[in-house]
């Protein structure tokens, strides 16, 4: 007798099977099936609803606006989002994850405060940090991510061409790939001062001050470095279909590049940068409505690796500026991710299977997730329910903190909304309502080859 059933349609990253069951033995997946299913202590049926894996956000910043005690809420909106587990970036306040120690301090927490489980990257010191890459990776970082542009001197630094040289070259030999958030510092620096001189401050200077240019750039200098010294270079988040078939182009000389879509880029334009303002702005910025047409056929064309979100809740006061340049960058998208990527399928009348593989089961693989990712047997039970229906997205239902009550979403239609998250057999997030408590969650390191 299994411990529980969650019946429904069942969706993987090859089929969707309607009239089927996932059982649940251990906090793992024992059996998938259709028709009559097993006898089970517990049953969910969730009949008329697809059931997809939990959803594996590859980009998540729980701490760039809070520090770690950011991690309790990112992942409660998460299991909301229909998101099981976080890949959290490195670049908290007030110190970024660039040794060993600040590492085991950052697991410490998430293990005592999340609601989902969470993978975590490492980052490298401005200047002398190359020598804790190798321990980093032994800790269990899933990824490194290095910067072409300066947020931030300590804590989110611009790595300097012979340095990250020498960084990648130390990465090749962790076999752990490296993301690196793509824009060319000169570039956007001179735009945006000539801008800002001229008393262009509206919402729409934001793209023109950070052009294709600006990523194509450094992109074709990341990927030349990881050809040259082996390491896996992965594109952090491409606007731009383009960056794609740069990463081919690379791979087609015999590197290892890759790189990543963020969901607004496969339905945001300047347009709605003009309408948001600054709840809109994130970097890179929205592109054009053609540009998100090309998005798509590189994604159905299977050149990019996964989507994600590149959730960064900032605080709602530094969202709403009069001057876009003085507003944060980054957006709210945990809570929204499933039900948007799910109706943006719908509208396109595609299969929700480019869910099951481009939110889940790519992103778990890249990252190294045993046990993520996908609904088989032997995996952990992460599961997300969604229910078809016609519903708004509402930003007053996010259960994070009030003052990131925020979403470029809020008012949109959503073809499906999360019913049910269920996190390693655990039911999670159930009928609008949170179920795990902190500590639910737990740090997943990544599995490492022997």
């Amino acid at each position: 007798m299994f411990d529980a059933l969650v019946l429904g349609t069942v969706v993987t990253d090859a089929s969707v099977s309607p009239d089927a069951y996932v059982a649940i033995s251990g906090g793992k997946i024992g059996e998938v099936g259709r028709g009559a299913p097993p006898a089970a202590r517990t049953v969910f049926d969730r009949s008329g609803s697809l059931i997809f894996p939990g959803l594996v956000d590859g980009h998540v910043h729980t701490g760039s606006a809070l520090g770690w005690p950011g991690i309790e809420g990112t992942t409660n909106t998460a299991a909301a989002g229909g998101v099981t587990t976080c890949v959290d970036m490195p670049y908290d306040v007030p110190e970024a994850t660039t040794d060993a120690g600040i590492l085991r301090r950052k697991i410490a927490v998430v293990n005592e405060t999340a609601h989902v489980d969470v993978a975590l990257y490492g980052t490298i010191r401005k200047h002398d940090g190359v020598a804790a890459i190798a321990d980093l990776a032994e800790g269990g970082v899933c990824s490194f991510k290095l910067s072409t542009y300066e947020y931030d001197a300590v804590r989110f630094p611009r790595i300097d061409h012979p340095t990250m040289i020498a960084a990648f070259t130390e990465i090749a030999r962790t076999g752990v790939p490296v993301s690196i958030h793509n824009e060319d510092q000169e570039l956007v620096e001179k735009l945006s001062a000539d801008a800002r001189a001229s008393g262009q401050t509206h919402p729409l200077m934001h793209c023109r001050t950070r052009p294709a240019l600006a990523e194509t750039l450094a992109d074709n200098e990341i990927f030349e470095i990881g050809l040259h010294t082996g390491a896996h270079v992965h594109i952090a988040h491409s606007s731009l279909a383009r960056g794609f078939t740069i990463a081919e182009t690379f791979r087609n000389y015999g590197a290892r590049a890759s790189g990543e879509a963020c969901i607004q880029y496969l339905c945001m334009t300047e347009d709605d940068l003009v309408r948001l303002g600054g709840i809109g702005k994130c970097n890179p910025p929205f592109r054009t409505a053609a540009e998100v047409e090309r998005m798509w056929t590189s994604l159905q064309d299977d050149l990019i690796a996964y989507v994600s979100t590149d959730h960064a809740p900032w605080p709602l006061e530094r969202k709403t500026k009069a001057d876009i340049f003085a507003c944060s960058a980054g957006l709210v998208g945990l809570q929204s991710f499933g039900p948007l990527m799910y109706s943006l399928l719908v509208e396109r009348k595609l299969s929700p299977s480019i869910m099951a593989k481009y939110c889940a089961d790519r992103p778990a693989r890249h990252h190294g997730l045993a046990g993520k990712g996908r609904i088989a047997e032997g995996y952990d039970a992460d599961l997300m329910v969604i229910e078809p229906g016609d519903f708004l997205f509402d930003q007053a239902d996010i259960v994070d903190r009030p003052e990131l009550r925020w979403s470029p979403y809020h008012g949109r239609r959503m073809r499906g909304r999360v019913a049910s998250t269920f996190l390693r057999g655990q039911l999670i997030w159930d009928a609008g309502k949170t179920l795990s408590a902190p500590g639910t969650g737990r740090f997943i390191p990544r599995e490492r080859s022997r």
